[in-house]
C-alpha cells in the first residue's frame, strides 16, 4: 500500500508552539481524569472501610483480567454539574476483558452521594446499554446505589429517555440474548431493585447487599413495620426465600470472583470476520500529533498528517484524490483491522459530498468499518453552490452516513460545526463510539460567526425600520456574550460533561482506542438486517 509522506517539519517553531499548547491540554485532561477517579471526601472513604466495602477502582482491578486494556466510557460525565462532585456521574464504566471476554462493565461509586443516581447517571447508564446492544457485549454491573437523587426526581423519572428506559432496555437486551450479570454490593433500592432483578444472574453480598422496592424508612412510614435492611432485602432472604438472587457471596472480593466464573462460563459466539493483516506501528510517532494540531482551531492543517500517525505503517490508499479535495477518503488498517477513513481538509463542497457518498457505499458493500475524523466548519454556502446542488449533494452524504450499517467511529479532532457535524457522523448518526480531542469545539457554528450573523440580522432589521446601523460599541455589546457563551458551551469539557461524546482522548492514544473499539464492535454482525440505502435525490 502507498505510504503517506509527511511534510511536517518537526524542528520548526510553529511545531514547537503547537506541541507546547497540546501538551498543556493533555496534562489538564490527565489531571481532570485523575480527579474524577480519586477526589473523594475522607468521610466517604472512611465509611467504606467501616462497612468493609471495596472502592470502585479496587473492584475494577479484581474484575478485569491482568495486564489487559480498559476502554473507559465517559469518565468526565457530569463534570462541573450539580455540586461539581458527582464525578463520572457516579459510575465507573467501560469495555474491559473479563475471563478472556470483552464485556461492558458498570460500577456504582458509593463514595459519591451513596451511589445516588442523578440525571446524568441515568443518561450514562442508557449510553452503556446502547453500547451493549449495538456491539452485542455482555453487561456486568457491580451495583451499590441509594436510588434516585430525589431533589432532581422530575429529571430522572417520567420521560422517554429517563430512568424507566433503563429497565425497558434490560428487557430488550434479554430478548436479544445479551447476558446481564449483576453483583449486589450495597443498597439496590426502588429502581435499583428492578435493575438487579431484571438481570440474568445475581450475586448477592453478605452484610451490605440489599434489594428492596422500598427501604426500611419507607416501610415504616407506609406500614408501621420496623425492619432492618438485611431482614428486608439481604442475601439470606433473597437467596433462600424469595429466589430473587442466585449466588451468595461472603464479601466483595468473593462476589467479583463469582462474576468472573459466570463470565467464563458464557457461550463464546464467533466474532464478525474482517480481512485482517498483521498490525504494525505508524512510521511516524503518534506524539507528533501534538505539534501538528494548530493552537487556533481556525488554522487549517492537512488531515493526512493525522492519518499518517494513526494507521498501520502509515499506509493509505486514497480514493478520488483529485476530486472534492476538501474531503480526504481512503483505505488503511488500524491494529490490523481494515478501515475506511474520511477526514476534512476544509468545508464540504458538492464534489466532496458526492465523493463521500460513493466511498461510504463501497465500504458498506465490502463490510469495511468507517472512521470519520472531523475538523469541519460546515458545507459551502452561496448562490453559486445552491445552483449547482450543494443541498441535494449534502443530502446524499447525510443519507449514506445515516444508513450505512457497518460499524462507524467518529473522532472530533478540531472544529465540529453545523451540518458538517451531521455529515461527518456526529452523535445523532449513531457511530458505535464518538470521542473528542481536548482542543475540539462543537456547536451550530463558531462563536465569532454566530456573533457576525446576529449583528447582520440586527442591522437589517434597523434598516427596515429606518434606524441607523449599530455603532461599534453596540456591536461589541451584542458580540461578546455570544462569543463567551460559545466558548463555554462549545469546548470539549462541556461536551463530555453532558455525554455528547464517549470521552476526551489524548491524541497520541487515539490509534489504540480505535483498535479496542473496533475489536469490541466485531462482537456484533458487520451489517444489520436493514442493510441498504434509501433514496438519493439526483
Amino acid at each position: 500500500m502507498p505510504v503517506i509522506e509527511s511534510a511536517v517539519d518537526v524542528t520548526s517553531e510553529a511545531f514547537a508552539q503547537n506541541r507546547e499548547a497540546m501538551e498543556s491540554l493533555v496534562a489538564d485532561l490527565k489531571r481532570e481524569i485523575d480527579r474524577a477517579h480519586h477526589e473523594r471526601s475522607p468521610k466517604a472513604m472512611d465509611r467504606l472501610k467501616e462497612v468493609d466495602k471495596l472502592p470502585a477502582d479496587k473492584k475494577l482491578d479484581l474484575l478485569l483480567d491482568k495486564n489487559t486494556p480498559f476502554l473507559e466510557i465517559a469518565p468526565l460525565a457530569a463534570k462541573d454539574l450539580y455540586d461539581g462532585k458527582v464525578h463520572g456521574a457516579g459510575i465507573r464504566a467501560g469495555i474491559g476483558i473479563v475471563a478472556g471476554r470483552e464485556v461492558v462493565v458498570s460500577v456504582n461509586d458509593a463514595t459519591i452521594k451513596g451511589g445516588s443516581m442523578y440525571p446524568m447517571s441515568v443518561k450514562k447508564t442508557l449510553r452503556l446499554q446502547a453500547i451493549c446492544m449495538e456491539n452485542r457485549l455482555p453487561a456486568v454491573n457491580l451495583m451499590d446505589s441509594a436510588g434516585a437523587f430525589l431533589p432532581l426526581q422530575s429529571e430522572i423519572f417520567p420521560d422517554l429517555d429517563d430512568g424507566g428506559r433503563v429497565f425497558y432496555n434490560q428487557a430488550m437486551m434479554s430478548k436479544m440474548a445479551i447476558p446481564q450479570i449483576t453483583a449486589v454490593m450495597g443498597l439496590c433500592t426502588a429502581g435499583g431493585a428492578y435493575g438487579a432483578a431484571m438481570s440474568d444472574e445475581i450475586i448477592h453480598v453478605k452484610g451490605h447487599g440489599a434489594i428492596f422496592l422500598g427501604g426500611p424508612p419507607l416501610v415504616l412510614a407506609a406500614t408501621g413495620e420496623e425492619v432492618t435492611s438485611d431482614e428486608l432485602g439481604g442475601p439470606d432472604l433473597h437467596c433462600a426465600q424469595s429466589g430473587v438472587s442466585d449466588y451468595y457471596a461472603e464479601d466483595d472480593a468473593h462476589a467479583i470472583a463469582l462474576v468472573r466464573e459466570i463470565v467464563a462460563n458464557l457461550p463464546r459466539p464467533e466474532k464478525a470476520r474482517l480481512t485482517l493483516r498483521p498490525p504494525a506501528p505508524p512510521l511516524y510517532d503518534p506524539k507528533e500529533l501534538y505539534g501538528i494540531i494548530p493552537r487556533n482551531i481556525s488554522t487549517p492543517y492537512d488531515i493526512r498528517e493525522v492519518f499518517a500517525r494513526m494507521v498501520d505503517g502509515s499506509e493509505f490508499i486514497e480514493f478520488k484524490e483529485m476530486y472534492g479535495p476538501t474531503l480526504v477518503c481512503g483505505w488503511a488498517h488500524i491494529h490490523g483491522y481494515p478501515v475506511g477513513l474520511l477526514g476534512n481538509n476544509g468545508v464540504l463542497f458538492p464534489q466532496s459530498a458526492q465523493k463521500a457518498t460513493q466511498f461510504i457505499q463501497i465500504c458498506d458493500n465490502r463490510g469495511i468499518p468507517l472512521v470519520f475524523v472531523q475538523n469541519i466548519s460546515g458545507f459551502i454556502v452561496g448562490k453559486q453552490y445552491e445552483q449547482t446542488g450543494v443541498t441535494k449533494d449534502g443530502h446524499k452524504m447525510v443519507n449514506a452516513v445515516a444508513t450505512a450499517s457497518v460499524p462507524k467511529f467518529t473522532l472530533l479532532a478540531g472544529a465540529s460545526f453545523g451540518a458538517g457535524n451531521y455529515a461527518m457522523c456526529g452523535r445523532a448518526y449513531s457511530p458505535r463510539f464518538l470521542w473528542m480531542w481536548p482542543n475540539a469545539e462543537i456547536g451550530v457554528m463558531g462563536g465569532q460567526q454566530a456573533a457576525d450573523v446576529l449583528v447582520t440580522i440586527t442591522n437589517d432589521q434597523n434598516a427596515r425600520l429606518g434606524k441607523p446601523p449599530l455603532t461599534p460599541e453596540e456591536e461589541a455589546f451584542i458580540r461578546q456574550p455570544i462569543i463567551d457563551k460559545a466558548r463555554q458551551e462549545g469546548n470539549a469539557y462541556y461536551s463530555t460533561a453532558n455525554l455528547w461524546d464517549d470521552g476526551i482522548l489524548d491524541p497520541a492514544k487515539t490509534r489504540d482506542v480505535l483498535g479496542m473499539a473496533i475489536s469490541a464492535a466485531l462482537n456484533a454482525p458487520l451489517r444489520d438486517d436493514r442493510y441498504g440505502f434509501g433514496v438519493f435525490r439526483m
